[in-house]
């Protein structure tokens, strides 16, 4: 091989080299630039903002897009109280992206169910413990079989036995709920399940439409039922059925009340 075909060679090889080289490095600046926007996006944030997009699990660039979506109309027609990941979800980008969200709501919701009742679980065994001689709410206080039963007013929680595989209860129970924000709240009581199975408890919620937010802010409680209706009723009553609680006063509230 002659002297000229070698340089020649050795040339090329340099090149081929050098491509390399600057490919890797400008990868490398690549990357090193991305964490310098992501570590200026996350400086940019101010510790309240940081702190709240920790806690929902979002990146900086995730709180950033969330704060201006919230500048448009997402913030004219939507609640208060609507969640960072919902409204991500709501304006995703593509399909994959409201999966991602959605899949991340699921889960939030799924264990703050878990939470609300191992609340209420706690609740009633400190009311039973504190007070176990005092029954949560006096069946003496139900009116006799004389006793007309008013309209529904805004201080009044309606009490709604109910049980799986019930048409009567999911007919009466879809008028209830149009009722919600014309009372203090809802207390549900399922029967027909096992005595703290919670699973069955979210099943039932799921599939009714209850929303998280109404459980959160107690304007609808989920129960076990745990023979409370026999109690309250003694023995007269069947799900589905409905009491009305005003003030300390219990009361039967017939359907045609709704």
């Amino acid at each position: 091989m002659s002297n000229g075909v070698k340089l020649t060679t050795a040339f090329l090889v340099f090149l081929m080299m050098g491509s390399a080289f600057a490919v890797e490095l400008s990868g490398t600046r690549m990357k090193q630039t991305e964490t310098a926007l992501s570590a200026t996006d996350e400086n940019r944030l101010t510790p309240s903002e940081l702190a709240r997009s920790r806690i929902w699990g979002l990146s900086p660039q995730e709180w950033h897009r969330y704060k201006q979506l919230m500048q448009g109309i997402r913030a004219s027609i939507s609640p208060a109280t609507i969640s960072p990941i919902e409204v991500l979800g709501i304006h995703a980008r593509d399909e994959a992206e409201r999966r991602r969200y959605a899949e991340r709501w699921v889960h939030a919701m799924r264990e703050d169910v878990g939470r609300i009742l191992a609340f209420q679980h706690a609740y009633d065994e400190a009311g039973k413990r504190l007070y176990p001689d005092e029954p949560l709410i006096d069946p003496d206080h139900l009116p006799g079989p004389g006793d007309r039963t008013g309209a529904l007013q805004s201080l009044d929680r309606v009490l709604f036995f109910t049980r799986p595989d019930c048409p009567a209860c999911e007919s009466l129970w879809n008028r209830l709920r149009k009722r919600l924000d014309d009372v203090a709240g809802i207390d549900i009581y399922i029967t027909g399940v096992k005595p703290g199975d919670d699973q069955a408890v979210r099943t039932w919620a799921t599939a009714h439409g209850i929303d998280p937010a109404w459980v959160r802010s107690r304007r609808v409680t989920l129960n076990h039922e745990a023979g409370a209706l026999q109690r309250l009723t003694r023995g007269k009553g069947e799900p589905p059925y409905l009491l009305r609680l005003r003030g300390e006063a219990l009361s039967p509230l017939r359907p045609s009340a709704l």
